[in-house]
């Protein structure tokens, strides 16, 4: 079974971000998105991957190792 498309209101949910949080992370921090038409869509596995990877942090915010 094919994982289904989530909008940007699902992975703000699924984040626990505000949906102007989840467009300002796609333009300033690359987070995996696809516009289809005038809509942005998602993939859970994408972005649970770019977050893990750390991908969301900022430069300052990170954790130091």
């Amino acid at each position: 079974m094919t994982e289904p498309w989530l909008s940007a209101d699902d992975i703000a949910l699924h984040l626990g971000v505000t949906k102007d949080t989840v467009y300002t992370w796609i333009g300033e921090k690359g987070m995996p998105a696809h516009k289809i038409g005038r809509l942005w869509k998602f993939q859970a596995s994408e972005i649970d991957d770019w977050v893990r990877r750390g991908s969301a942090a900022a430069s300052g915010d990170a954790a130091p190792s």
